[in-house]
């Protein structure tokens, strides 16, 4: 997500009276400590309120959502706009210091180390999280216990060395196990990323101590599985495999993220062989998590559905460097047996048509390597398709196309006698792993723009995993909510192409502060660091849903820890049923949205439930005490002869209702609001009980 914020500098000294009231006392004292010159505020304002009462002062208005304006003032002019009329309030707007420290309340799993309404504080003790990534520094603090005595790595599969050991089973890469290996590998090595970093963020975030910093990751005494692995199919469910056969091998359960993504590995419907080897471990007994993509802000798809008609679309290219780019990738997926057609053309800036391509029909196969000639200039172009995809029976096509002449201008042209077809415009490396979507333009009248919408690749698709959207953490003052909160704009909206409903769950992914590996060679940004044994660490603050996928996973952790025995499917549907809504979300449907999936992740709600799956019953003063129906709409009832006095409790402590359960007597729950609550017995030494709301 980019954030724009609007800034005009000023200068002065100030003074202000304290009897003045539109401005808390907290704010005034930041005032006064603050050694700038001009403050930035924001105000609460009302119908009085005229932007042009400011003009040609030194107050600068920033922006306004509906009664909320932004304003940047000179210290000596502070008197000045608290006078006016139009303003009912004033604050100084609080720094946004984004950090791991915020990602836990956004979750409320600071709640769940603390064990508020839980059988106990859960930190992802004895669960283990697979990392499937690139750029990982074994040595890092953030992997070490909280004693920063011994890493918590278990093993690393490097697939790009090649001077082994190899992993037992398999014929590739260099295998390190424990932590003397380790820490004298010190890294993974350079490969089509170069010396990365990105792995080292994400399992900081999924599961970091800290090391000796604030930005602790979710389940931070997970342990840890990672893999390094080759940017092919075969090789990633490699990682999987191993990494199952090693949390097997230590009898503790793997729970395995995957923040990476890619629009041609195959069918975005949940039948590709990555989704299928998913789905197959899944059952297994593995638990999967995976971002769900970026191009939330690219209209890089189009839906189009034929009646015998041909559509048009500007196709825009991605000009950055990259020693691997190669152009564009314009990727179609139609229905069963129901075939269709495309070409590209070529224009000039004058919007002529120069040459055209062949029209290649989906009927059989093709794979073709080929070019056209535009005066002096060459367009290069592929052509793969099937007329029934080996996967799902439906028919696809691939063009990749290479136009080094920014004055050409390539278009898509499509036609079907009918049935609807999808169309991605994805930048093209020759790596195979671009996977940033660039727009479809109505450059003419009558073609077509491109939209967001469908914008998940794979694994996002598949249907075992927990896909996860991306939203900016709430910023908190004293406990409060003051702000934030919103879903981050790069986050890929669902559905898929079969229509399922993804994402499953948002969780935090705005700028989040985590380790990245101190052996990159990548231009990214320091924001932190920390000595440790002599070397310097560093911490980045990093925007994606591969960073919300890891907050979700470090939840799974807790869940994990707290029911050993939860399954992917429980999983999944204790996260869709405890997920939370907000102003922000706005009221989810209970079959899930395809911004937000169910709602934003619930750390505490999830665990609470886990763990009520995995006990069933709470020991009463040696009774079996077990409250139902549960979940439940109406009522409430205890399966005892003997009567309790009750109180019933929301997360945040606050009593509800009060009245009695056993012996024939209920409590009625209709008018509660759709969540978890606690049954709290008000005599004795009863432990609580947790039960659902639907």
């Amino acid at each position: 997500m980019r954030l724009y914020f609007v800034a005009i500098a000023f200068f002065g000294s100030f003074s202000f009276s304290v009897a003045q009231s539109k401005m808390s006392s907290a704010s005034r004292q930041e005032v006064k400590l603050s050694s700038e010159n001009t403050v930035n505020l924001v105000a609460k304002v009302n119908d009085h309120f005229l932007a042009s009462e400011l003009a040609g002062s030194d107050v600068k208005i920033g922006s306004r959502m509906g009664n909320i304006v932004t304003l940047r003032v000179a210290k000596a002019n502070l008197s000045t706009v608290e006078d006016l009329a139009g303003i009912d309030y004033l604050e100084v707007a609080q720094k946004v210091s984004p950090n791991l420290k915020r990602v836990a309340p956004d979750l409320r799993a600071d709640s769940v180390y603390a064990g508020h309404g839980l059988g106990a504080g859960y930190t992802g003790k004895d669960v283990i999280i697979g990392v499937t990534d690139w750029g990982f520094d074994y040595t890092h603090p953030m992997y070490y216990d909280t004693a920063m005595q011994h890493t918590r790595i278990i093993a690393a599969w490097d697939q790009f060395k090649k001077s082994g050991p190899v992993p037992e089973g398999y014929s590739y890469g260099t295998e390190y196990n424990g932590e003397v290996e380790l820490l004298a590998a010190q890294s993974d090595t350079a490969n089509i990323y170069g010396n990365a970093y990105h792995g080292s963020h994400v399992a900081g975030i999924a599961g970091g101590s800290g090391g000796g910093t604030e930005h602790r990751g979710v389940a931070y005494e997970a342990e840890f599985l990672f893999v390094t692995f080759l940017v092919d199919e075969a090789a990633v469910i490699d990682a999987f495999s191993w990494m199952k056969e090693r949390a097997d091998a230590e009898g503790k359960r793997l729970v395995i993220n995957m923040s990476w993504g890619l629009y041609n590995l195959g069918p975005l419907d949940g039948t590709s062989l990555v989704s299928q080897a998913i789905d197959e471990l899944s059952a297994q007994g593995v638990i999967f998590v995976t971002s769900g993509g970026n191009n939330g802000d690219s209209p890089f798809h189009i839906k189009q559905t034929f009646a015998a008609d041909t559509i048009r679309t500007l196709v825009d290219f991605w000009r950055g460097s990259n020693p691997n780019r190669y152009g564009q990738t314009i990727s179609a997926w139609g229905v069963e047996e129901v075939p269709f057609t495309a070409s590209i053309e070529i224009y000039d800036a004058a919007k002529n048509r120069l040459v055209e391509s062949p029209m290649y029909a989906t009927e059989g196969s093709i794979n073709l390597d080929t070019f056209m000639t535009v005066g002096a200039d060459t367009v290069f172009y592929k052509v793969a398709l099937d007329g029934s995809h080996p996967l799902n029976s439906k028919p696809t096509m691939r063009l990749r196309v290479r136009n080094e002449n920014s004055a050409l201008h390539v278009v898509l042209k499509a036609y079907a006698d009918e049935g609807t077809v999808h169309f991605y415009n994805v930048t093209d490396l020759t790596t195979d792993v671009g996977n940033w979507g660039m727009p479809f333009t109505a450059w003419k009248t009558g073609w077509l723009a491109g939209d967001n919408m469908y914008s998940l690749g794979e694994p996002a698709s598949t249907r075992s995993v927990i896909t996860v959207a991306a939203h900016q953490s709430e910023v908190r003052r004293n406990g409060v909510v003051i702000g934030g909160g919103f879903s981050a704009n790069f986050s890929s909206f669902g559905p898929t192409i079969d229509e399922r409903i993804k994402p499953d769950v948002s969780a935090p992914g705005v700028s989040v502060m985590s380790s990245v590996s101190s052996f990159t060679d990548a231009n990214v940004t320091i924001d932190e660091t920390v000595e440790f044994e002599g070397k310097t660490y560093p911490f980045s603050k990093l925007s994606g849903t591969s960073m919300s996928s890891p907050a979700t996973a470090g939840v799974v952790a807790l869940m994990l820890e707290a029911n050993p025995n939860l399954w992917y499917n429980e999983a999944k549907e204790i996260l869709h049923n405890t997920s939370r809504e907000d102003i922000r979300t706005g009221d989810v449907p209970e079959t899930g949205n395809t911004q937000w999936g169910w709602g934003k992740v619930n750390a505490l709600a999830a665990v609470a439930q886990s763990e009520y799956k995995f006990v069933g019953v709470r020991i009463l003063e040696n009774e079996d005490i077990v409250v139902y129906p549960n979940p439940t709409s109406h009522v409430l009832s205890l399966n005892s002869a003997k009567t309790y006095q009750v109180e019933l409790v929301s997360y945040d402590g606050r009593v509800l209702l009060s009245g009695y359960l056993g012996g024939g007597e209920q409590v009625d729950v209709s008018r509660l609001h759709s969540g978890m609550y606690l049954v709290r017995f008000t005599h004795g030494r009863y432990e609580p009980v947790v039960f659902l709301k639907n």
